[in-house]
Parts: structure tokens; sequence; C-alpha cells
């Protein structure tokens, strides 16, 4: 093991391993710099979308109309057997 570990201390580091930190360094800022574009991008997109809905929402102005209750089988049948089944 000795011989081994000598022989490796002999041999010159190749050039590349001497960049690696950078490259590697490089890339999480590049990284950290998208992930802070991307949530800027997502709140734009948030208030884009809002913004929408207030304006959609507050063009059409509408009366509130009551909804006509729920019939699940139809509308009521004048030949119903039961005033149970009338779903008024």
């Amino acid at each position: 093991m000795d011989k081994e570990l000598g022989i490796l201390n002999r041999i010159d580091l190749p050039a590349a391993l001497d960049a690696l930190d950078d490259r590697i360094m490089g890339a999480l800022a590049i990284r950290r710099r998208e992930a802070v574009a991307m949530r800027r991008l997502m709140a734009l997109a948030a208030f884009v979308s809002l913004g929408g809905g207030i304006v959609a929402g507050s063009a059409v102005p509408q009366p509130a109309v009551a909804a006509s209750p729920f019939a699940p089988f139809g509308p009521p049948s004048t030949l119903a057997p039961s005033t149970l089944l009338d779903v008024r």
C-alpha cells in the first residue's frame, strides 16, 4: 500500500482538477440566480393572474341571482307517485 501511495504522490495532478472548484462554484452561482429569477417570475405570474381576475370580475358586473333548486332526477313530474319525490 505504501508503494502505491508513493506512486500517486509522484504523479502530477491533472490540470482539469485545479479548475474543478471554480466550475462547481460557477454552476452553484448560476443555479442560485436561476432560482431567484424563477421566484420573481412566479410572483409576476401570480400578480398578473390576480389582476386579470379582478379586471374580468369588475368589467362586467352582473346582478346576483339566486340559484335554482337542484333536481338530481330531472324536473318534478306531476305524475310522481309521492310528494317526497318533489324537489321543492
